[in-house]
């Protein structure tokens, strides 16, 4: 499952040619959070986010595998496994940045 703009068939950089594009770990962080959000709820949860990007992201991600639509935006399996992958790096930088405030 390659996507339109990853032209590697190796599975990490498909992985991170997904991840890397704007707002898209925001999006599956807000999901892993907050289970069921509407559009516009997650397009508030992501508050600079425009409709556009926001509507191209979630395609993205469906065709992914990772997220669906049913009573609002959820994870799939995957896409849940993948969140609980991501949670490490949420506690390494609320260590790393938490108490020293990173800006």
């Amino acid at each position: 499952m390659a996507t339109k703009a990853t032209r590697s068939a190796r599975p990490i950089m498909v992985l991170m040619d997904l991840l890397g594009r704007r707002w898209t770990l925001r999006i599956l962080w807000e999901l892993h959070q907050h289970p069921g959000l509407t559009f516009r709820a997650l397009r508030e949860r992501c508050a600079d986010v425009s409709p556009s990007v926001l509507n191209t992201r979630l395609a993205e991600l469906r065709d992914a595998r990772l997220i669906m639509l049913e009573d609002g935006y959820t994870l799939t399996p995957e896409g849940r496994e993948l969140g609980c992958l991501i949670l490490p790096l949420y506690n390494w930088a609320e260590g790393h940045f938490g108490d020293a405030g990173g800006g």
